[in-house]
């Protein structure tokens, strides 16, 4: 895979993380503090990152930024409000 292929991945990645942490943060925003469903919403998406991270045959060293992302995503959704 070249650079450019392999950016684009990164990024694609970054952006499927946020969204989906953004969607679950604003629900977890919704839930009781400390309740399964709190607990659901932080650590669900992380399955669906990881099986996409697997697939996409990226190795560990760019989990940080997926991190970052993860984390984001959370805050800016559990301050969102509609």
């Amino acid at each position: 895979m070249d650079s450019g292929a392999k950016l684009a991945l990164i990024a694609g990645l970054f952006s499927l993380t946020f969204m989906l942490n953004l969607l679950f943060g604003y629900f977890r925003g919704k839930t009781k503090k400390y309740s399964f469903k709190w607990f659901l919403c932080i650590h669900l998406p992380i399955l669906f990152i990881l099986i996409v991270r697997v697939f996409s045959h990226l190795d560990f060293s760019y989990i940080p930024i997926f991190v970052v992302a993860a984390i984001i995503g959370q805050v800016w959704g559990g301050k969102m409000e509609f």
